[in-house]
């Protein structure tokens, strides 16, 4: 802040300076008028009000009211020797940098008093001289003094402030886009998350399960151990394979998923490969699915029942899993139903599960819930078709 102070009063003493020389010029060239011969005094005298008014602007900037306050009486001593030309600028850029860095209510204040001083000087001039072009030369002349600085200095205050809201504006509009990348931002991590999670928690939580099981067991029959190495086969390439899309994804940038995203057509072999030594799974499908179904449609539910066999093969108890499908009424009914398990999980989880669901669902403006219901854990999640259309 203190530069600029110094800067702005070197300035201003640079502006005193020039205007000191330009009235001393005008001096001595005579550039001012006279009252007439009987009044005309020497030019020494009016050095007086020349130097009185160029000392004020060095306090233009700094105490513009205090500077117009000191500028008046010497003004009114030059225009009573005679006025000049140099004068009348400098008291006009005094005018000027009340009104503009001064406060609001300073220039209009100061305006009303210019206009009501040019009509004074208009109608004494007239009087004085009786003549009524001379009344009205002189309340020109006045008006050019006294009202255009004025003026000039409202119209700039106007734009001034025109153009601190147009950049207050920009740094809002600047604000506002820095808050939407963010959100953006945070919305595609918060989708990797969820798929990243749905591959590692359902792919890695079958091959560690199948795996432990060949383990533990050690009177193994060939049957099984060729069963549980094909599903821990099968799911290390299919998570492999959805690994490498997810990171195709993350390095070309697209806005849309690649072909290979998950549809409701593979939740048989899904079904299929989630089964235990103690749970096996089973799949229903009810209802004719439309022709076309809306690809996040197709992959919130896949990883709905994905993410809920998951579960069932941590945490489920003995029995069987069913997962249900309906089409119908425009929408895509998941129910999965699994056996309350009573030893606790059989592996560790995150807790991610059941938020990651209900954010899918949330997204597609659909309904969710999960809970225990009639000695089984029920999953239940409707997917709206027309998610997209505005009402």
């Amino acid at each position: 802040m203190l530069p600029i102070r110094r800067l702005t009063t070197r300035q201003d003493a640079l502006i005193a300076a020039g205007g000191l020389a330009g009235g001393l010029l005008m001096i001595a060239v005579h550039g001012y008028s006279t009252w007439g011969a009987s009044w005309d005094p020497s030019p020494w005298w009016r050095l007086v009000p020349l130097v009185g008014l160029c000392s004020t602007m060095l306090l233009r900037r700094t105490a513009p009211l205090t500077s117009l306050a000191l500028a008046t009486p010497f003004n009114f001593a030059d225009v009573a020797m005679g006025p000049g030309f140099a004068t009348a600028v400098i008291y006009g850029d005094t005018l000027y940098a009340a009104s503009l860095y001064g406060r609001r209510r300073t220039a209009e204040w100061l305006l009303g008093t210019a206009i009501g001083g040019t009509l004074l000087a208009g109608a004494g001039a007239g009087i004085a001289l009786r003549e009524v072009p001379a009344g009205v030369l002189g309340a020109a002349v006045a008006g050019v003094t006294w009202v255009a600085p004025v003026l000039t200095a409202m119209a700039v205050r106007e734009h001034r402030s025109r153009a601190e809201a147009e950049r207050q504006r920009a740094e809002q509009v600047a604000r506002l886009a820095e808050m939407d990348r963010r959100a953006a931002v945070g919305g595609e991590r918060a989708r990797m998350a969820r798929e990243l999670h749905d591959v590692i928690a359902n792919h890695l939580s079958a091959v560690a399960l199948h795996s432990s099981a060949v383990l533990k067991v050690r009177d193994l029959d060939r049957e099984g151990l060729d069963r549980a190495m094909e599903v821990i086969r099968e799911n290390s390439v299919q998570g492999l394979a959805e690994m490498r899309r997810m990171i195709g994804l993350l390095r070309d940038g697209g806005d849309e998923d690649p072909p290979a995203v998950p549809r409701l057509a593979g939740l048989e072999r899904l079904v299929a490969h989630t089964a235990r030594s103690d749970l096996s799974a089973g799949l229903e499908v009810r209802g004719e699915p439309p022709p076309e179904l809306p690809a996040a449609v197709e992959l919130a539910a896949y990883r709905i029942v994905q993410e809920s066999l998951t579960n069932a093969l941590k945490h489920a108890g003995p029995g069987r899993a069913e997962v249900r499908v309906e089409h119908a009424g425009g929408r895509v009914v998941i129910d999965v139903l699994s056996p309350l398990g009573r030893d606790g999980a059989r592996l560790p989880g995150t807790g991610s599960g059941l938020i990651g669901m209900r954010e899918r669902a949330a997204m597609l403006s659909g309904e969710f819930a999960a809970g225990p219901e009639d000695g089984r854990w029920r999953v239940h999640a409707e997917l709206p078709l027309d998610f997209g259309r505005t009402p």
